[in-house]
Formats: structure tokens, C-alpha cells, sequence
């Protein structure tokens, strides 16, 4: 924001008011020291012409005295001589004169007003004191009608080889005039003085433009460099400082420009790779503030970077109550905390770093968010696969032990039980056998090792055959205590699907016998097939208990059983629908359940097929 400079503020005033003040001040040094020279020179030389003044009159007064003084007769007195001399002599800026004999008697006086004073005793102090002390008295009155005079009490001696004081002369004279002449010349001086300070200031005033406007420009250009505009160039009027100055700050504005182009180009270049990072990116400050989040993080954390920025990370990561912002600085752990993108929980990672200057000051925190749902899920899998198949394997492996450990105590020779014994370890034999062969064939697909011997079969002739099979079983010894029904509801036409035969009869025969081991004496299994534009859909339902709702999505796990105990008895090792689904996911289909509980469920195949036209094999 630009400030605005007041008048009396701006270096063009403070400039100007220098150099006005400086010259003033010069100005009454010189001048004092001026008039008081030229007052002092004036004041000398009219000392001096008074004194060749009163020298002169003391030389024509000195025989006049002495004729007074001797007594003599003469043919004219000396005193009219004495009184006409000093008229004679009065002027030029005398004002008074007086001849005072040696017992202060006026003698003569140049001032015809005054002649009454003739013969009188002088009360004047100055010539009482010339009189006594027979020194020349030289002072300076102020009277308030005449105004200044200068005085001069001069005694006069013989010219006698023993001087003889003959009396004193006294003069006054006008030295105002003197000092009128001084005010004149003050007067001539203080005008003087003012012109030279009006010429001062214009000439100031330009001068300080002069500085002061290359001084503008560059304020002008460091403004815009520090508003983003380097595109302007100061001029550089001359080689001096000035011009120094402002050749740098053209050199400065350039490689500002390209810092800044550099650090624009950087910060998109950062902009970009946080925005399209796969993993979440928080920046606080030194106190945990948020002031940067990517939009990867505003989508883990169900925020917007409005909302964030400005709070503290611990609230917005939900994580206050259980950490400190001084642990997460000590620390330095991996934390897990729970997100949401678009509404779906998620489990999140964080890992903080800190943000540190050369000097060990922490100057912010950086924090990482990695979306590790998947991971966990696949851990609690892994974990959870772990503890089924030492369960699965644990479970026959005691009961054989038992068994055998029945027959090392002598059941053997029991020719009842040893038979009874004996099978039974054998069918737990065969189930870990079987299971062992589920988990490799898991396991090969998982490692995709496993392949595919596909051909080009008609689906229905082989539901059908799968139908034919099991209808054969039910009705057989192993069933005679229980009465199933199968129905047929299949296309009227062939169906062609690449399939690998043997896997695709595994899945069938996994979905039916399921349907046979669920399904209630008397129900019914009902095998039925539609056909869409793309794809053959086989459905086989049953009559069972059902499946509950939340376990639907969970069956096609492995180890996953609705009702363990029961799934255990009926001899189910829970990996017969996850090598389903692995193997119709293989074929390139979909294999799916609906339930109503207690009435059923339906386990729905969708494989793609190869449509025909009847000539193509005619």
C-alpha cells in the first residue's frame, strides 16, 4: 500500500529547507561580523577626525591661553579672541565647543544661545575630571533631544620644558549621523539577504529537484518490483552516486525478474507435482497451522483447502486427543488415522517430517498421507487366512492324532473299532489332502501361474451334463434317506463360451453341491440359463435356509462360512467359492448370490459367449 508522504515530509522540502537555513545562518555570520566591522571602521574614523579636530584647536587656543593666563595687556582680550575662534570653528558636525581655564571657568563657547555661560563655573563632570587628572576624556552621550554625540575633554599644557596646565577644550560632536549611515547600510544588507534567500530557495528548489527526481523514479521502480513489475528501466542521468544507483537497481530489477520467473516456474513445477500426487500432502507453520494442503489431502480428508488452511493440523487430522503437537516433533512416527473419500471410510497413514533451517530452527511440519486401506484389508486377510488354515488344519490333524493315539493303545486289535478308527483318519486325510490341493490351486492364480486350457463348448450341453451328474447322485444310496428334486429351465439353443471344461465343471459342481448341502429334504434345486447380447447367465438356486444379508458380500471369501460349526460338520473347508470366483474372474465373467433368508439362494454365473450363425457350421 502506497503512503502518502506529507509536504513537510518529502526530501525536496527538507532538501530546500537546508540549504535555506545553512545560507540564513551564513548570512548572520557574515553579516553581523560584516556590520559590526563596517560600524566599528566608521565609528575609528570619526574618532579620528574629531581628535585632528580638537588637535588643531588646541594649537590655536594654546597662545590665546597663554596670553589669558600671563596677565598681559593686550590690545584685544584674549577671551573675545578665544569665543570668536571656537564660533569660527563651530560646524561640520560640531555641536559645542568650550574653553574651560584652570579654575573651570567657561572661557569661550560656540553656541551663541548659550553665551551666558560666559565667566561661569563649568559643572560638566567629564572636564572636572580632565581638570584633575589632567587626562584627555573621550565617551559617547545619548541625549534624548539631540540624540547621540561623541565628547572629547582634551587638556592643554605649555609648551614649556616643564608643561603647564593651561586649561581644557571640550567638543561635541553629532555621531548620529554615523550610526544612520550603519542603519542604512544594515538596511541595504538585511534586503540584500532576503533577495539572496528568495534566489536561495528557487535556486534549492531546482537543485533538490535534481536529486530528488531521479530519488522518485527509483521509488517508483522499487515499488513496482516489489508489486511483481520489472518490466520498467530507470534512466541514469550521470556517473555520480545517483547514477550508480540506479544502474543497480536496473541490474537488481533484472535479477529479481529472474529469481522470481525461476521461483514461478518452481512453485508450478511443485503445484503440479502435489496436485497429482497419489498421496496426500500437508504444510503448517512452526506452530502446526496449515498453510498448504493438495487437493489429494482435501479429498482423503473430506476438506476443502478453504476450510484447512488457517487450522490446526491435529483438529483437521482428528488426532488432538490422542497426540501433542510436541510429540509429532520429538517423535516422528507413522500414525494410522481414519478418512473418508467420497463418503467411503478409508484407513490413512501419516508420516510427519520436519521442516528445519541450517540453524536447527523449526521453521513448520510436513505430513504425508498415504491411503493404506487396501494394505490393511489384505493384512486383516492375511492374518485372517493364517489363523483359518491353522484352524482348518489344526481341526483333523487332532482329530487324527486322537484316533491314532486310540489305536496305539490297542484299539487296533479291536476288530470293530480298529476298521471305524482307520476310516475315519483317512477321510480327515483326504479332507487336509483336498484342502492343501485348494490352497496351491489359490495360490497358483493368485501368482498367476495359473492357465487356462480353454475351447470353444456349448454351455448348455454342459449345465445339462453338470445337472444329469448330480440327478444320477441324488438318487443313489448315499442319498436314499433324503428326496431333492432337480429342475431344468435351459436355452432351447447352443450357447458357445470359451471355457476351460475341468474349471468350469469345478465351479458347477462347487455351486451344487452346496445346493444339495443346504437344501432341506424334499427341496427342490432348480438349474436355469438366460442369454443377453453378450454374455450366457447360468443361475442355480436352492431351497435352503438362506443366506443373511451382511454375509452376502463376505462368501466368496476364503475361510468365510455363514455357519461354521454347521459348514465343519458338513465337511466344507470354506474355499470352494473363492476358487469359484477366481476361476469364472479367469474366464473373464462375473459370479454373484441373492438370498431371501429362509427361503433360498441363488448363485448367479455370467460367462461372455461367442455368438453363431447356423450357416458358419452348416
Amino acid at each position: 500500500m502506497k503512503k502518502k508522504i506529507r509536504f513537510y515530509q518529502s526530501i525536496n522540502t527538507k532538501i530546500v529547507f537546508i540549504i535555506v537555513i545553512l545560507l540564513v545562518f551564513a548570512l548572520q555570520i557574515i553579516g553581523a561580523n560584516f556590520i559590526t566591522q563596517i560600524e566599528r571602521q566608521l565609528v575609528n574614523n570619526f574618532e579620528g577626525d574629531r581628535q585632528t579636530q580638537i588637535t588643531f584647536l588646541e594649537s590655536a587656543i594654546l597662545p590665546l591661553l597663554e596670553a589669558y593666563e600671563s596677565d598681559e595687556d593686550a590690545e584685544t582680550d584674549p577671551r573675545e579672541q578665544i569665543n570668536d575662534l571656537l564660533m569660527e570653528f563651530s560646524g561640520s558636525g560640531i555641536t559645542e565647543l568650550q574653553v574651560i581655564d584652570t579654575n573651570m571657568v567657561v572661557l569661550g563657547i560656540s553656541d551663541s544661545t548659550q553665551q551666558g555661560m560666559l565667566g561661569q563655573i563649568s559643572t560638566d563632570a567629564d572636564v572636572r575630571s580632565a581638570h584633575l587628572n589632567g587626562d584627555t576624556v573621550t565617551r559617547q552621550v545619548e541625549d534624548a533631544a539631540s540624540g547621540r554625540r561623541w565628547k572629547i575633554v582634551e587638556p592643554i599644557f605649555s609648551d614649556a620644558e616643564e608643561p603647564e596646565f593651561l586649561g581644557v577644550v571640550l567638543m561635541e560632536s553629532d555621531i548620529e549621523d554615523v550610526y544612520n549611515q550603519i542603519a542604512q547600510i544594515t538596511q541595504i544588507f538585511l534586503q540584500s539577504s532576503a533577495v539572496a534567500i528568495v534566489l536561495s530557495l528557487i535556486l534549492a528548489n531546482m537543485v533538490s529537484r535534481a536529486l530528488t527526481k531521479p530519488i522518485k523514479e527509483m521509488q517508483t521502480q522499487t515499488r513496482a518490483i516489489a508489486e511483481g513489475d520489472y518490466s520498467g528501466t530507470l534512466k541514469v542521468y550521470g556517473e555520480d552516486e545517483l547514477g550508480q544507483l540506479a544502474f543497480l537497481i536496473n541490474e537488481l530489477s533484472d535479477e529479481v525478474a529472474e529469481a522470481q520467473e525461476s521461483i514461478d516456474s518452481e512453485r508450478r513445477r511443485l503445484d503440479s507435482v502435489l496436485t497429482h500426487m497419489t498421496d496426500g500432502v500437508i504444510a503448517t507453520d512452526r506452530r502446526g497451522k496449515i498453510v498448504i494442503v493438495n487437493s489429494m489431502a482435501e479429498t482423503m480428508l473430506d476438506v476443502t483447502g478453504k476450510e484447512a488452511n488457517g487450522r490446526s493440523l491435529l483438529k483437521v487430522l482428528d488426532i488432538e486427543e490422542e497426540l501433542t503437537l510436541r510429540q509429532i516433533l520429538e517423535e516422528q512416527e507413522d500414525i494410522l488415522i481414519n478418512g473418508s473419500t467420497m463418503g467411503v471410510p478409508t484407513i490413512l497413514r501419516a508420516s510427519f517430517s520436519l521442516i528445519q533451517r541450517e540453524t536447527g530452527f523449526i521453521s513448520g511440519i510436513v505430513c504425508v498421507l498415504h491411503d493404506v486401506t487396501e494394505q490393511e484389508k489384505i493384512e486383516e486377510e492375511r492374518k485372517q487366512f493364517v489363523s483359518n488354515v491353522s484352524h482348518e488344519l489344526r481341526t483333523p490333524l487332532t482329530s487324527m492324532r486322537s484316533y491314532i493315539e486310540a489305536l496305539a493303545d490297542g484299539a487296533w486289535e479291536d476288530p470293530e473299532l480298529a476298521p471305524r478308527f482307520l476310516e475315519v483318519t483317512q477321510n480327515e486325510t483326504d479332507r487336509m489332502i483336498r484342502m492343501i490341493q485348494d490352497l496351491l490351486h489359490l495360490s497358483r492364480i493368485d501368482a498367476g501361474k495359473s492357465e487356462l486350457d480353454v475351447e470353444l463348448v456349448d454351455i448348455t450341453e454342459l449345465l445339462d451334463h453338470v445337472l444329469n451328474r448330480f440327478d444320477m447322485l441324488i438318487h443313489s444310496t448315499e442319498y436314499e434317506d433324503k428326496k431333492y428334486n432337480i429342475e431344468r429351465h435351459l436355452l432351447d439353443r447352443p450357447a458357445f463360451v470359451e471355457i476351460d471344461t475341468d474349471r468350469m465343471i469345478q465351479v458347477l459342481d462347487n455351486i451344487m453341491n452346496n445346493a444339495l448341502k443346504y437344501s432341506p429334504d424334499g427341496g427342490t434345486i432348480t438349474g436355469r440359463m438366460r442369454q443377453t447380447e453378450k454374455a450366457v447367465i447360468i443361475s442355480i438356486k436352492d431351497e435352503g435356509m438362506g443366506i443373511p444379508k451382511n454375509d452376502l458380500v463376505k462368501i466368496f471369501s476364503r475361510f468365510y462360512r455363514v455357519d461354521r460349526a454347521r459348514s465343519r460338520a458338513m465337511g466344507g473347508s470354506g474355499l470352494g467359492l473363492a476358487i469359484s470366483k477366481e476361476v469364472v474372474e479367469q474366464h473373464g465373467g462375473r459370479i454373484w448370490a441373492e438370498s431371501v433368508e429362509g427361503k433360498g439362494t441363488t448363485f448367479n454365473l455370467s460367462l461372455p459367449y461367442v455368438p453363431f450363425e447356423e450357416d458358419e457350421w452348416s
